[in-house]
């Protein structure tokens, strides 16, 4: 039986960006915690040139909530994983998002 997503994760990035090492250390981190956490993931070009790199969590209609910038390009996977987790831990104690919470209930999550 599938699961039912808890929401998506989205990455953005310039189009010109799509497949440089920036890009893939931070898709690594997001489809960690994505799998984690039981939510799709979305690679979102946008047509700009722009250095930055945008992680939003959204869940149904509710507007994006901004996780993570990427702007200097020079983070480990390891450490854009454990941003992104912690972002997502506050943001789980927000009304809006309990669904958060009790996925992260369901497997241990270490807190930094």
């Amino acid at each position: 039986m599938l699961k039912k997503s808890c929401g998506k994760l989205s990455v953005y990035t310039s189009h010109l960006e799509l497949h440089g090492k920036r890009v893939r250390s931070v898709k690594a981190a997001v489809k960690r915690l994505a799998k984690f956490l039981n939510l799709d993931v979305e690679v979102v070009p946008f047509k700009e040139k722009s250095p930055l790199i945008y992680v939003y969590y959204s869940n149904g209609c509710d507007d994006p909530v901004p996780l993570y910038c990427d702007k200097n390009g020079k983070s480990a996977v390891e450490e854009i994983y454990a941003a992104l987790r912690n972002m997502m831990f506050v943001l789980s104690f927000h009304p809006k998002h309990l669904a958060i919470r009790r996925q992260m209930g369901k497997g241990v999550m270490p807190l930094s």
